[in-house]
């Protein structure tokens, strides 16, 4: 899997709502496709999480749905293989319902979490409540291209790309994002964390959610003996500390 997938994967072309599921149980597959019908959705399912690497070396789906339980491939590991890479929708399917099961998901970028066993149609309610989040738009459609420069970072929201002072690129995921641009929005104002929750942070089944994207934004803005560009403010919120220019 190379980098350069973010900037060479190709778009599907048929105008629906697509999604990339891994499941070694074929018949979860099916379900979900059969569920995602009645919206104008389609999927493409894949056993191994090896299968699903390659075909996201050539096309963006809309979300991926990644099941934990792989033969290949430990699904935490292909979740943080695939945000490296790339800003797609991710939504867990996995039989542990543990709290810290769900932090490390959030932890390492996805976008939600549903826990086996599970109503296919809470799946494809899930993706397209996080499109609407994302404008209402699949990610592959064009935006206008904005950046936001803030002490020698970069970040463009359309695709979800932060860029170091260095030049190392990372993907942020759909609530990761939202959060960024909402304190990106207002600089040096203390947001409430009530408002940054109506802007991306909720998780209706997580309520460290908000807590759990701000602590994995802040890590990838981090830098040794480097000045905190979030802070908390006890009680209130979060503040982002320094100046900010769109371009």
């Amino acid at each position: 899997m190379t980098s350069e997938r973010s900037s060479h994967s190709k778009p599907l072309a048929t105008g629906k709502t697509r999604a990339f599921i891994v499941d070694d149980e074929p018949e979860i597959g099916r379900l979900l496709i059969e569920a995602m019908q009645p919206f104008d959705m389609e999927g493409e399912v894949f056993s191994t999480a090896a299968q699903m690497l390659a075909a996201l070396e050539a096309e963006t789906p809309d979300a991926c749905i990644v099941d934990l339980g792989l033969p290949d491939m430990e699904g935490m590991a292909l979740i943080n293989e695939i945000r490296r890479h790339s800003s797609v929708p991710i939504i867990v399917l996995s039989a542990r319902a543990h709290a810290t099961d769900r932090v490390l998901g959030l932890e390492l970028g996805a976008d939600d979490y549903v826990v086996k066993p599970f109503d296919p149609r809470e799946v494809v309610a899930r993706i397209r409540s996080i499109l609407r989040r994302l404008g209402g738009e699949p990610i592959r459609a064009a935006k206008k291209e904005e950046t936001a420069c803030f002490a020698d970072w970069s970040y463009i929201p359309s695709s979800h790309c932060l860029t170091s002072p260095e030049g190392e690129e990372t993907f942020l995921s759909t609530g990761e994002a939202t959060l960024l641009e909402a304190l990106l929005r207002a600089p040096k104002r203390v947001l409430t964390r009530d408002y940054l929750l109506e802007h991306g942070g909720r998780d209706e089944s997580l309520d460290r959610s908000i807590d759990v994207r701000i602590s994995r934004i802040r890590k990838k803005l981090n830098r040794k003996d480097g000045p905190a560009h979030i802070r908390t403010i006890y009680g209130s919120g979060y503040m982002l500390t320094c100046d900010v220019k769109w371009d």
